[in-house]
């Protein structure tokens, strides 16, 4: 158990991170048209803009979360005051709150791209396994929930930290750490690396283009007219 445990917590998070990253960086360099979503927009509008609203908003919150929940170093808390209940109670009520709308966003995302024939036939092998898999981790996470009440000292939050911020500084045999924890804690943390790992093949690529430099745009767009003509209109704000 403690070699299984050490390579799949130990190496397979290395292989995860340099397949996510070159391989991302190989996919734009060379397959730079399939750099895409394949929007399905005209169809099933209306049920498109709530899934994906809801969505993304709770994946972001999610994201946010477990960047600074698991990468933030334990001594910052500590010197803010934040004990290690309070963290794992707003882990519990925050992420629950999140994953929960998230849930039921990819509900319907997943709903209108398998029950709709004319959606379903533009819909590749792999539009419907990365949902599908996001769908699980989803589940997954909210399941550790639970089990989560039953540590509300923290301490166990406290060796997902130390796993993480082990495997991004190189550390040596940071996989014992989370070698006694819970099951569904490993299956969420396996599941969640091999998103990483197939990102580059999905089009969960288009997260690396999100535009984010449009919120600060203060210059002027150059549109044309109905008579043909150019003209300079400010962007909405």
């Amino acid at each position: 158990m403690q070699t299984l445990n050490s390579i799949v917590f130990g190496w397979y998070p290395y292989l995860c991170l340099t397949v996510f990253l070159f391989g991302s960086l190989f996919r734009f360099d060379r397959e730079q048209y399939t750099w895409r979503t394949g929007s399905s927009q005209l169809l099933r509008r209306r049920q498109l803009v709530w899934g994906s609203n809801l969505f993304h908003v709770g994946i972001l919150f999610i994201f946010l979360g477990h960047f600074v929940g698991l990468l933030s170093p334990i001594w910052v808390f500590d010197m803010l005051g934040v004990s290690h209940g309070f963290k794992q109670m707003l882990a519990i009520v925050a992420g629950g709150a999140a994953g929960l709308m998230c849930l039921v966003g990819i509900a319907l995302l997943t709903h209108r791209r398998l029950f709709d024939p004319r959606i379903r036939a533009n819909t590749s092998f792999g539009d419907t396994a990365i949902l599908l898999l996001l769908f699980a981790q989803l589940l997954l996470g909210l399941a550790t929930i639970p089990v989560s009440m039953g540590h509300l000292d923290g301490h166990e939050m406290v060796k997902f930290m130390a796993w993480a911020q082990g495997i991004l500084t190189l550390q040596p045999g940071v996989a014992a750490n989370i070698l006694d924890v819970h099951p569904i804690f490993k299956a969420h943390l396996v599941l969640g690396m091999t998103l990483f790992l197939v990102f580059p093949f999905t089009r969960l690529v288009h997260i690396w283009s999100a535009p984010v430099w449009y919120l600060g745009r203060r210059g002027y767009q150059v549109v044309r007219s109905r008579d043909g003509s150019l003209r300079p209109i400010q962007p909405a704000e």
